[in-house]
């Protein structure tokens, strides 16, 4: 797939400077990285240029723009912008992959079946949705973009590891980001790991969390 970077331009924020940047994919779907620390195409020769700190963070209207505590997505958002402006040197890439790809109104078809009893991802598989939609190809033209072949990445779902592995970008360090935990979301997580392989631990509270 061919992925076109669009435009640029700095943005502030309440953790701090961004430069944002926009693609776009061949569907013509827009795409954003917010980055910080990092030259435009331009790697940095400096053996003391710190290893950015990453995090593939796929859309969340819900959870990003309105405060949802039905997902820990907002707060996992904010605590990995804040966690890459202390580090000085890293990247969001914020995918419109809404509800796991499966789009904004069909995520809160599995929202109101899930009001219901039944978890995330039965939600999605009763709708006959894929249990996770999402693609990351757009991931390797976005950090390349900012001359980025190696990553400490803030997650906790393996398969961007394992993505980013077998495209050629070096994942130093699995970073665990495991904040917003509410007593309306812990079946969620427990779903997600137990029933789709994201690495939390048993209880949620013996991880590293990035904001302690």
């Amino acid at each position: 797939m061919s992925y076109q970077f669009i435009t640029s331009a700095t943005l502030p924020t309440r953790h701090g400077d961004f430069d944002i940047h926009v693609f776009e994919d061949p569907d013509g779907q827009e795409h954003v990285m917010l980055s910080t620390g990092l030259p435009v195409e331009e790697p940095s020769q400096s053996t003391d240029q710190p290893i950015p700190l990453v995090r593939i963070h796929s859309e969340c209207l819900t959870g990003d723009a309105f405060g949802s505590i039905k997902c820990d997505c907002g707060p996992q958002l904010n605590t990995a912008m804040q966690a890459i402006q202390e580090h000085g040197c890293g990247a969001i890439l914020y995918l419109r992959q809404e509800g796991r790809g499966i789009g904004l109104t069909n995520k809160i078809r599995a929202y109101a079946l899930q009001d219901q009893g039944h978890d995330t991802l039965d939600a999605n598989l009763m709708l006959g949705l894929p249990a996770d939609a999402r693609i990351y190809d757009m991931c390797g033209p976005m950090l390349a973009h900012v001359g980025v072949d190696a990553v400490n990445l803030i997650t906790n779902n393996p398969d961007k590891v394992a993505y980013l592995s077998e495209n050629g970008i070096k994942v130093i360090e699995r970073i665990p980001l495991v904040v917003g935990i509410t007593d309306d979301n812990a079946d969620y997580l427990a779903t997600k790991r137990d029933r789709m392989g994201h690495l939390f631990d048993k209880d949620f509270n013996t991880a590293v969390h990035l904001n302690k």
